[in-house]
């Protein structure tokens, strides 16, 4: 370094290197859970996106997540919980496992989407959601009596304990292995939330 180099940055209080490996480092936003919370993919690092079929937001962020997963590695799993705030948030979680438990979810997530954001159906029109389920191939009557099951409703209030015990207060939100969470704002766009989470799944996985 030459005498007016070295003067400059003595004058400015300045380390010659260290701006240019702060500026290097990526910084994250996230929030840490306490107590962390226990996990359901054995063995595997765990990413739960929370979601509303009636949010905007997460109807935006899909094609995003569906990119994403495409490049999942081996050793993560993804899955969605349906958060619950209400009765109507509740009703669409039942929807989602209604569909899980009829071996349909994959088949009918999107679509059910794009029915909501971009054909206006109310999930809470009997005749309306009748109708649609009609056009998709589902037997209503099957269809209803698993909406009531035993099984779907014990796996909507586990989603509603998780809503509470992950602290989500709005979706989409983002939780890596029961340990961190990642919400829209903390992401700044689709694409910082992910790769918030990407960042946490390499932290997580170097921990092990």
């Amino acid at each position: 370094m030459n005498r007016y180099r070295r003067n400059l940055v003595a004058s400015l209080g300045l380390a010659p290197l260290a701006p240019y490996a702060a500026l290097a480092q990526p910084r994250f936003q996230f929030s840490e859970l306490k107590p962390a919370q226990p996990t359901e993919s054995a063995g595997k690092i765990e990413v739960i996106e929370f979601f509303w079929y009636g949010c905007p937001h997460c109807y935006n962020l899909e094609p995003s997540i569906e990119a994403w997963q495409k490049h999942l590695a081996a050793d993560t799993q993804f899955r969605r919980v349906p958060a619950i705030f209400s009765a109507r948030w509740g009703h669409d979680a039942t929807l989602f496992y209604a569909f899980e438990a009829m071996g349909v979810l994959e088949k009918l997530h999107r679509p059910l989407f794009d029915a909501i954001h971009r054909d206006r159906l109310r999930t809470d029109n009997t005749e309306a959601l009748t109708e649609w389920l009609q056009k998709q191939g589902i037997d209503p009557n099957k269809f209803n009596e698993t909406f009531k099951s035993f099984g779907v409703q014990a796996k909507v209030r586990r989603a509603a304990q998780q809503t509470v015990a992950y602290k989500i207060d709005g979706t989409p939100a983002m939780a890596v292995q029961g340990r961190y969470t990642v919400s829209a704002d903390q992401g700044g766009s689709h694409e910082g939330m992910l790769q918030t989470v990407d960042y946490l799944v390499d932290m997580v996985r170097k921990k092990k």
